[in-house]
């Protein structure tokens, strides 16, 4: 979810569910350490409960950053051992780390013991040529050993040799089947399904028997099904209604980053696909792609955007916020 899931992406999640746990991007070690720290982990009040995703694989680089972050005030911090991307591999972290699980539960005890949030892994099933079943257990094994508070899955191989990112999120198999006979071995490990999850729908069914369920670019390319996160898996109502009850919340967010010479586009590009099949929403998209990269461009943009959604779908235009 690089270059997705920033915090103007967060803010905009948090107004359709007041209580899905929002993830960032993966941040590395080296970019907390020598960078720019407000930039890269600076958040808002509105997107809690939220946890950060550390890329790395020193124990003791691990365990600063996450003293770092739980100062600023994240509720959890996450290790990244799933991503495939060519800038991991080149520094042996993210996915590169299933081969190495004795390592990453020596981070994860590091960051257990400079932390009290709650400190989580993500991984796959496995990499190339691994045996999955070998490949998950051994890294279960050893980050329970180190007090993991919970693993998330991505129940799928990742193929850092012949493939590419983007391949990698849907030519290897799915095997859930795996994740759960996990569960079935580790009653007591909180064990999160991620990878392959395009609704609520397909999700609900696995948290019978697992403990929770992550949604990536499903969430990401189609927000409007975060408005049915709270009912459907939390039986609470939602915070808003609908998509235009959702920008109508996001507003003040927009205005108040927009005072502080944030551009539009920076916030808007997380909205397009919002009204997804709906009546306009191709104008929506039209709108926002187009006008709001203008310098200058202000919360205007926004209502003549929603203005083409309103009159496709022949509501009084004159509700405008």
């Amino acid at each position: 979810m690089m270059d997705w899931t920033d915090r103007h992406c967060r803010a905009f999640h948090r107004t359709m569910t007041a209580h899905a746990l929002l993830y960032t991007e993966m941040v590395t070690t080296g970019a907390i350490i020598h960078g720019d720290r407000k930039r890269l982990l600076g958040f808002d009040a509105v997107e809690h409960p939220v946890a950060v995703q550390l890329g790395g694989s020193d124990p003791a680089a691990l365990a600063q950053c996450a003293r770092i972050c739980e100062d600023l005030g994240y509720d959890e911090v996450n290790l990244n051992c799933g991503c495939p991307s060519d800038r991991v591999q080149n520094g042996a972290f993210g996915a590169c780390l299933m081969r190495e699980p004795v390592l990453v539960g020596a981070c994860v005890a590091a960051m257990k013991a400079a932390v009290r949030i709650p400190v989580t892994v993500k991984c796959r099933i496995g990499v190339d040529e691994q045996d999955p079943h070998d490949a998950l257990w051994a890294m279960t094994e050893q980050v329970v050993a180190a007090g993991v508070d919970a693993l998330v899955v991505h129940a799928r191989k990742a193929w850092l040799q012949g493939l590419s990112p983007k391949e990698n999120r849907d030519v290897p198999p799915l095997d859930y089947a795996l994740v759960h006979q996990l569960k079935a071995e580790r009653p007591d490990l909180p064990i999160i399904l991620n990878g392959g999850l395009a609704t609520l729908e397909s999700g609900r069914l696995h948290l019978d028997d697992l403990d929770g369920v992550m949604l990536g670019r499903a969430a990401y390319q189609n927000p409007d099904l975060l408005i049915g996160v709270d009912p459907l898996i939390f039986g609470e109502a939602a915070p808003v209604a609908d998509g235009f009850e959702a920008v109508e919340a996001y507003l003040p967010y927009l205005s108040g980053q927009l005072a502080q010479g944030v551009r539009l586009h920076d916030m808007t590009r997380h909205m397009l696909g919002l009204f997804t099949g709906l009546p306009g929403a191709r104008a929506w998209r039209r709108t926002l792609a187009t006008r709001a990269v203008e310098r200058g461009a202000g919360l205007e943009v926004v209502r003549e955007a929603l203005g083409h959604l309103q009159i496709a779908q022949n509501i009084a235009v004159d509700a405008l916020p």
